[in-house]
């Protein structure tokens, strides 16, 4: 017969492993093994939890909502003015005031949010697919392509902005927002492209990629299926961060009258007209001016809490 105390620890033994048998998978019997998160899954569960994103994220989305309908909270029209009324202040029905012409400035902020939205947005989206493009080749390829785009983007880079916008739409007659959104474009692709460029190198030295390439996966497979993917992030935080330059910049244009052109209702005309009258009427420069500050700080840190919510180097 074995001692007692052996005894007893051979039945400590069988118990432990059972109860270790019984135990779901996961370390002391917590629960099963949580499945990793991907980079994308990680950084909305960082971002649902940053009070910045959801604070400018609010904004934006209440500024898309009066973009697309702006008589839902604004009765009336934007070029509908009374002269008798020019300058005047706050009234019953008008809490902005009226401007130099005696249009409604309440009227005139809320759809002058749809023409800055739709700048911004759309200069973003050509300036990140034409700069993503040309970089990723470039960054893919390498040798005489890169060579030569780099060339080019030193090119676009030594032009001021603001005064090659003097210079190209000063000869443009069209009051739509397509030659704007064209020069933010031409100008704004050699950014993006050398952060593409940049994050395509670093991404096709992964072992996936070199396994891709061994396995004979074509240049463009590996290009779309496997670096693509992974090597968009930084292209998206900076696209994010310039939305909101882009929106300042066509206010900027307006008010130097090369960009934007009456009758078309932007805020940077609005507050190029009411300049002259800062001092009898500021409202008639205060309100647009306090939306276009809104707006492009909005855009700002919502680029501010991506890039957090993005970059591994700042967890």
């Amino acid at each position: 017969m074995a001692p007692t105390g052996q005894g007893g620890a051979m039945d400590f033994a069988m118990d432990e492993s059972e109860t270790l048998e019984k135990t779901p998978d996961g370390p002391e019997g917590t629960g099963p093994a949580e499945k990793p998160r991907s980079l994308w899954s990680d950084a909305w569960h960082d971002l649902r939890r940053n009070p910045v994103f959801i604070i400018s994220g609010l904004i934006i989305l209440f500024l898309i909502f009066i973009s697309l309908w702006p008589s839902a909270i604004a009765s009336g029209s934007p070029l509908d003015c009374d002269l008798s009324k020019a300058q005047q202040g706050s009234q019953p029905g008008h809490p902005f005031g009226f401007n130099g012409q005696g249009c409604d400035v309440y009227t005139r902020v809320v759809y002058g949010a749809r023409t800055s939205v739709s700048v911004g947005i759309l200069a973003t989206l050509g300036v990140a697919l034409l700069g993503s493009a040309l970089g990723g080749f470039a960054g893919f390829f390498g040798r005489g392509w890169d060579a030569a785009l780099s060339r080019v983007a030193d090119i676009f880079f030594g032009i001021p902005v603001v005064l090659g916008g003097l210079v190209l739409l000063s000869v443009v007659t069209s009051s739509t927002i397509w030659p704007v959104i064209g020069f933010m474009v031409l100008l704004g692709w050699p950014q993006i492209s050398r952060i593409a460029r940049g994050s395509v190198i670093t991404a096709k030295q992964n072992d996936y990629v070199q396994a891709a390439r061994a396995l004979g996966a074509s240049s463009s497979r590996m290009l779309l299926r496997h670096i693509a993917p992974n090597a968009v992030a930084p292209v998206i935080v900076v696209a994010t961060i310039a939305l909101g330059t882009y929106i300042a910049l066509e206010a900027t244009l307006s008010y130097l009258g090369v960009g934007l052109k009456p009758p078309t209702v932007s805020w940077g005309i609005d507050i190029s007209s009411a300049s002259p009258y800062v001092r009898n009427a500021p409202h008639m420069l205060l309100w647009p001016a306090g939306a276009l500050a809104i707006t492009v700080l909005a855009f700002i840190m919502l680029g501010d809490a991506v890039r957090d919510a993005l970059d591994p180097k700042l967890r």
